[in-house]
């Protein structure tokens, strides 16, 4: 895929220097306004997770792509001939599939020990954007497979991939408000701090990397509320911020319920199962959180 590659080494040419823009931009209205949405260590931290995720898709890349190929010769549908209905299509359904992806990592605990690095800052700036999930270059292309089959070329899906995924950054700030109609069909930073937010009635909110369509339609959406100010990080933030504990700290978790005295499908429900699921009911997962807020009123607030 030569013409892919050439075109990954344009955007990321043509895409740094608008980052850099942007996050100094960022940089300086926060200087300005005494906020704390920034702290070097924390920058570092994202720097380095999208660096070691990169690293790894690279070096993964020639098998997943092989996979995708395979699929792609065996596929049970022809190409859409015309260009423009093509990758608009291909748009919709990769963004669909993205939005599957992340609902998958956020209810599955074992896809959550992956995905929890992106979630695991206390800042919420454009520097977020790069806190990668670092692993999950290595199971990602499973989700493509649907679309190779019905006819998106795997080099196709990958630019797309890259496409999106400049949007998908550029939604974590703080400084950009409400934006109207856009509301209704685009993922916007008021939609994503929604996402980043621990606050139980945010929890698991908000999936879509583009387009808030999917999260209205599947009942994932939750408004940004001025009664309640996300509140950036975990429900329980980890002791330490070190890159370790960062990548592993929920891989510790699931090992601590891996030694208590359980059967193998009580273990395979930990991995399974939501995170904060436990067998005797003495964790709660989000949607558990969710409905127990509802009960009590939604002025109140869990804290935990």
């Amino acid at each position: 895929m030569p013409g892919t590659y050439a075109f990954e080494d344009l955007l990321l040419k043509l895409s740094t220097p608008f980052y850099i823009s942007l996050i100094c931009l960022e940089i300086f209205i926060t200087y300005r306004s005494h906020r704390v949405s920034y702290s070097l260590k924390d920058t570092f931290t994202n720097a380095a997770l999208m660096l070691i995720n990169g690293s790894i898709d690279l070096l993964f890349r020639a098998v997943y792509v092989g996979i995708l190929i395979w699929f792609y010769n065996v596929r049970i549908i022809e190409p859409i001939t015309n260009p423009y209905i093509y990758w608009f299509a291909l748009f919709l359904f990769e963004d669909l599939t993205f939005y599957t992806l992340h609902y998958v990592d956020h209810h599955s605990r074992l896809f959550w020990a992956v995905h929890v690095t992106h979630h695991s800052s206390e800042h919420f700036n454009l520097t977020t954007g790069f806190r990668s999930s670092v692993f999950q270059p290595l199971y990602r292309f499973v989700y493509f497979i649907p679309l190779v089959l019905i006819g998106f070329n795997p080099a196709d899906i990958v630019i797309m991939y890259s496409l999106t995924q400049i949007y998908g950054i550029i939604v974590h700030t703080e400084y950009i408000d409400k934006l109207g109609w856009l509301e209704y069909i685009f993922v916007t930073p008021s939609h994503h701090r929604v996402h980043h937010a621990s606050n139980v009635q945010y929890l698991d909110k908000n999936m879509g990397m583009c387009l808030i369509i999917w999260d209205r339609m599947f009942g994932t959406f939750q408004e940004e509320m001025p009664s309640v100010p996300p509140r950036y990080g975990l429900t329980k933030n980890t002791e330490t911020d070190g890159l370790s504990e960062t990548v592993f700290h929920e891989w510790k978790e699931i090992k601590k319920d891996f030694e208590q005295p359980i059967d193998f499908t009580t273990k395979l429900k930990y991995l399974i199962k939501a995170p904060g699921w436990s067998p005797d009911g003495s964790r709660q997962t989000s949607k558990e959180l969710q409905k127990e807020i509802l009960e009590k009123g939604p002025t109140n607030e869990i804290v935990i």
